[in-house]
Formats: C-alpha cells, structure tokens, sequence
C-alpha cells in the first residue's frame, strides 16, 4: 500500500518507467510543472504516458504550466490543486489524507504560472480547513517553503515561500511533498514534518509515500 510522487517533468516521462513499483502504486501524485509553458495538449500527453503505467493520477500545475492545464485536471478529475483526497482509504483505524497547491511565487522568469505569495497563503489555509477531518496529512506544494534545504537554488540564495513555511510550522502536518527548485533535490524538517524535494523527474527523484506503523512516510528514492 503506496502512492508514488514526484513533479517538475516538464513534458520529459522517460523515467516513469524506471521507477519500481509503480504499478502497484495506489496511485502517482504530481507536484507541478508537466509541461514548458504548455497547455492543455503537451499536458494530456504527459498525463496519458503516465496513465499507461498509473491506475490513477492525483496532479497539479506548477509555475511552468497555463491555467488551461489546470482546467485541464480538472475536466479529468485527476486535479489536486485545492482538493483533499483520502490517500488510502481501506486503510484500517485512521485517515491519511493529501491535499496540494499548486502555482509558485513570482520568479525572475516571467512564467505563466505564478501568483503571489499571499495567494499561495489563502489557498493553503482554505483548502487544509476542507482536511481537518483527517488524522495525518501530506501537504503537496510546488513551492518549497523558506529558509530549507529544499528551496535553494544554485548561487546559494533561499526562494522558497514565507507563507509555506509558517502554515507548516503552524499546523504541523505529517509530510510536505514540493518541488520547483531543480537543484535542491533534498530532505529537511520543519518540526515534525519531513519535507522532501525530489527534484526534476528527468534526473529520475521519486518519493514512495506509505502508512507506516508510526505514521505516514516520505522515502526519497532514486530510479
């Protein structure tokens, strides 16, 4: 009983068939960024390449996709953005569940995706309000939160959203799944919950994500 989560494929789903397991995955969760600044067409390819190896997909855009995409999810129900899911629900004695965010804060780049941090702030507070419900939950993020070793980029600076941060040391979730920054490919924590970026599918990071005895985890794996 596992899900498999990994983002930023930007439209690259080569690796998919290298990661073990995947098709006895409940499912795949996708952090952000299926595409290069694509719409609904270079998405429904990513999600198909997938679907062949997936009995489902939880997803959602990150900066790197239009909101078409988004619609796009949506229209196929496999949308994660600003949705709650129960992960693993004949899972006996608790509930495990999984809600995400989708966007990213500004970036130098001008991309389609980006909203401010402030937006970023309101969604994740809403939706986890819609997952109270649930006795752990998984927190998935295209933007990393501040001042961790997953927001890093290659000159050393931070970019990662203040509002992430302070909803995760407010509400202490089990297991925050981000991505984004390429380059910092890392495990952190922020109280109890372990944070993970697995990095850029391509360079073949996943993260298996499991009940466990003494509570849901977050395995960084390479395929």
């Amino acid at each position: 009983m596992h899900w498999i989560a990994f983002g930023d494929v930007h439209e690259d789903t080569a690796m998919v068939s290298r990661i073990p397991d995947l098709e006895q995955a409940e499912g795949v969760i996708i952090s952000g960024d299926l595409t290069n600044r694509g719409g609904q067409a270079e998405a429904g390819t990513v999600l198909e390449a997938i679907a062949a190896r997936s009995a489902r997909i939880l997803a959602q855009v990150g900066n790197m996709d239009t909101r078409a995409v988004n619609d796009l999810l949506e229209k196929r129900g496999e949308n994660l953005h600003l949705h709650v899911v129960d992960l693993f629900p004949a899972l006996q004695g608790r509930r495990i569940g999984a809600f995400g965010v989708g966007f990213s804060t500004p970036t130098p780049f001008g991309t389609p995706g980006e909203v401010s941090d402030e937006q970023i702030d309101t969604w994740i507070r809403q939706t986890h309000a819609k997952a109270r419900d649930f006795d752990e939950l998984v927190v998935v993020v295209h933007t990393p939160p501040a001042n961790t070793r997953t927001d890093r980029v290659s000159g050393g600076a931070h970019v990662g959203s203040d509002s992430v941060r302070a909803f995760l040391e407010e509400t202490r979730p089990a297991l925050c799944i981000t991505g984004h920054i390429h380059e910092s490919v890392a495990e952190d924590a922020i109280g109890p919950t372990k944070i993970i970026n697995p990095g850029m599918l391509a360079q073949g990071g996943y993260v298996r994500i499991e009940p466990g005895d003494l509570g849901v985890t977050g395995t960084l794996l390479q395929a």
